[in-house]
């Protein structure tokens, strides 16, 4: 469910800003490369915080609430302005939005029926779309936007709203001058670093099995002129994501802002954490 909730009251929730804490992703050269191909580099970002309350799920509304009210992260939380120029938030936030997102995968089988199904060859290969009305498509990004797609229930709607998969659809639409794959594997890989960079899992002590133990919000924020983050315009592939390790007392955001990214990695003096 998705919440809207004004800001009111005293924080119960403070943050720090974590400017040590480095992304496994964001250092990567082949990842970098990636990036730039998908038009998504210099306009992705992450950034850790930490806070020194217990956590709790239901506490969605206040923790976002005051993650945005706080002067620390008003100060450093990152917005993109243009490929890879960036300012801080520097508002005041008057309302915010928070969507609770599953995140309950610890492997990559949700994209098994990929392969089953006929999206992609045995060989990892997309298949392409040949016939006139699809144009350039292929029939990975066809069962991702289209709905009406013959393939669309590959991927079954629960596991379509876990963080696992939003993260994979996000890296495959990519930004306005993406240049898309001919094979899953750099999608794939790419979800994975990325995942792993993000979210926390532990083992169950009594059945031996890992389970995930953040929580994951997609959010928005706004000031008295409208939305200001995380962009002052929507945009499906435009996304702000915090993923709570609710043992460390971290928040990390996961950011991007849609258009055109970085013609060369080489045009940043590195990516940006």
């Amino acid at each position: 469910m998705t919440a809207v909730r004004k800001l009111q009251g005293d924080s119960k929730f403070s943050f720090n800003l974590l400017s040590n804490k480095t992304f496994s992703f964001l250092k990567d050269w082949n990842t970098s490369q990636l990036l730039m191909k998908w038009s998504m580099l210099g306009r992705i970002t992450a950034q850790a915080f930490n806070f020194d309350q217990f956590f709790q799920p239901y506490q969605k509304d206040d923790f976002v609430r005051d993650f945005f009210s706080d002067p620390c992260v008003v100060s450093n939380l990152k917005v993109a302005d243009s490929p890879g120029k960036w300012r801080t938030l520097d508002t005041k936030v008057t309302k915010v939005k928070a969507e609770l997102i599953p995140c309950t995968r610890v492997s990559m089988a949700l994209f098994d029926p990929l392969y089953s199904d006929g999206i992609l060859r045995t060989t990892g290969h997309i298949r392409k779309c040949f016939d006139e009305f699809y144009g350039d498509f292929d029939e990975l990004r066809k069962m991702l936007i289209l709905e009406d797609s013959e393939n669309y229930e590959t991927i079954s709607q629960v596991d379509r709203e876990e963080f696992l998969f939003r993260m994979f659809k996000h890296f495959c639409l990519g930004g306005s001058l993406c240049q898309y794959e001919d094979v899953i594997d750099p999608y794939m890989e790419t979800t994975k670093s990325v995942y792993k960079d993000m979210v926390s899992v532990q083992k169950d002590p009594e059945t031996k099995g890992i389970n995930v133990i953040s929580t994951v919000f997609k959010v928005s924020a706004y000031n008295d002129s409208g939305m200001c983050y995380p962009a002052t315009k929507d945009h499906e592939q435009t996304f702000a994501y915090l993923v709570v390790d609710p043992l460390k007392h971290h928040v990390y955001v996961l950011y991007n802002c849609f258009g055109v990214g970085l013609m060369s990695a080489t045009d940043t003096d590195k990516p940006h954490t």
